[in-house]
């Protein structure tokens, strides 16, 4: 039987900035409680790591920031 289990939710982001607020809003709006969300941005030149750094300090989340490596 699979009580609450936790389930990751890995966003990559990489010069997204025109979708990623909607993207994390829909994934901060889930009625299942035991999420860990991780977001990754791969160096993005563009708004999107002021972005996930806007929601880093009101929801609970992991922000990974790292230099561009491409998509593997």
């Amino acid at each position: 039987m699979i009580i609450n289990q936790k389930v990751s939710i890995i966003i990559p982001v990489y010069n997204v900035q025109d979708y990623l607020r909607c993207c994390l809003d829909s994934v901060f709006r889930q009625s299942y409680n035991n999420l860990e969300i991780i977001v990754i941005n791969d160096g993005s030149t563009d708004g999107s790591r002021a972005i996930c750094q806007e929601y880093l300090e009101t929801n609970n989340m992991i922000l990974i920031n790292k230099e561009n490596g491409g998509l593997s």
